[in-house]
C-alpha cells in the first residue's frame, strides 16, 4: 500500500512546511498551488513535494486535479494548516501493514480544532470527521463552492481511524471574522442560489438566533467556554450573512 499525500496551497508560507513534515511518512508528496506570491512552493519543494503550478480552479476542482497527478491509487489529502496527530500516524501505519482484502475503499477522520487557546470539544467543530484517506478510484471530489468533499462511489466502504487531523485555521476573531466575510459566507450563498435555494426576510431573521442555539446549546459548544460562545455568535454571524447575500443574488436575478 503506496500513499500519496496532496495539499493545495496559495500563499501559505507560514504554514507549509510544518503540513509538509506531517505527512514526511507519505510515499508521496505532491503540492498544487494556484500562483503563490511568497515562497510557499519553495519550502515544499524543498521539505521534498513535487509542486504542480495551476490556475484557481475552485477547493474541490484543485484538489481532484491533485489526485489526478498522483503516482498511486492511495490518497491522504490534507490542507496546510492541518497536521496529522502522533494517534492518527500510528492508525495509520497499522492501516498500512494490513493486506488489500482487509482494507476499506477510505477512511473517515476526526478534524480537531485549536481556537481561542483551546482544543474544541463542541459547536458542531468536532469531531467534524472527514474523508482523507482513500482510494481514488473509489470516488471523486464532489464540485461544491464551499464544505468540498471525497464522494465515495456506490458499493465502496468506509471505516473510521482513531486519532485527531490537527487544525489550525483560524488566528483570531479578526481573522474569523474576515474568513467570513470574504470566504464562507458569500461561497455559502453561492452554493445555495445554484442549488436553487430560495431564502425571505423571515428567514434572513431567523438565521442567526437558530444557528446560535444550535452550536451553543443543542451541538454542546457550551462546553467551550467563551471559545464556544465565540464559535456560536460566529455562527450565527455566518448563518444571517449567508441568507442575507443570497436574498441580494435573488433580487439581481429579478432586475
Amino acid at each position: 500500500m503506496k500513499i500519496t499525500a496532496t495539499i493545495i496551497t496559495f500563499n501559505e508560507e507560514s504554514n507549509i512546511q510544518k503540513a509538509c513534515e506531517s505527512v514526511a511518512w507519505a510515499d508521496e508528496l505532491i503540492v498544487v498551488d494556484s500562483n503563490s506570491t511568497d515562497a510557499t512552493r519553495d519550502i515544499a519543494a524543498a521539505c521534498g513535494a513535487r509542486v504542480i503550478i495551476n490556475d484557481w480552479p475552485g477547493f474541490a476542482v484543485q484538489k481532484q486535479f491533485a489526485v489526478d497527478k498522483a503516482s498511486h491509487d492511495w490518497i491522504f489529502s490534507i490542507d496546510a494548516d492541518e497536521r496529522v496527530s502522533e494517534d492518527l500516524l500510528k492508525s495509520i501505519a497499522v492501516v498500512k501493514t494490513k493486506d488489500e482484502a482487509q482494507l476499506a475503499d477510505g477512511y473517515l477522520i476526526s478534524r480537531r480544532s485549536f481556537y481561542q487557546g483551546t482544543w474544541i470539544q463542541g459547536g458542531g467543530w468536532y469531531p467534524d470527521r472527514q474523508l482523507r484517506l482513500f482510494k481514488k478510484s473509489a470516488g471523486h471530489w464532489k464540485k461544491r463552492h464551499i464544505h468540498e468533499s471525497f464522494e465515495m462511489s456506490p458499493g465502496t466502504r468506509t471505516e473510521t481511524l482513531h486519532g485527531d487531523l490537527l487544525h489550525y485555521s483560524v488566528k483570531n476573531a479578526a481573522h474569523h471574522h474576515q474568513m467570513i466575510g470574504e470566504r464562507y459566507a458569500p461561497l455559502a450563498a453561492r452554493q445555495m442560489f445554484e442549488e436553487g435555494r430560495i431564502t425571505s426576510a423571515l428567514k434572513i431573521a431567523t438565521a442567526a438566533p437558530s444557528a446560535f442555539i444550535r452550536s451553543w446549546l443543542l451541538k454542546g459548544g457550551f462546553r467551550d467556554g467563551l471559545a464556544g460562545f465565540s464559535i456560536a455568535s460566529f455562527a450565527a454571524h455566518h448563518a444571517f450573512l449567508k441568507h442575507l447575500m443570497l436574498w441580494e443574488m435573488q433580487q439581481g436575478k429579478k432586475d
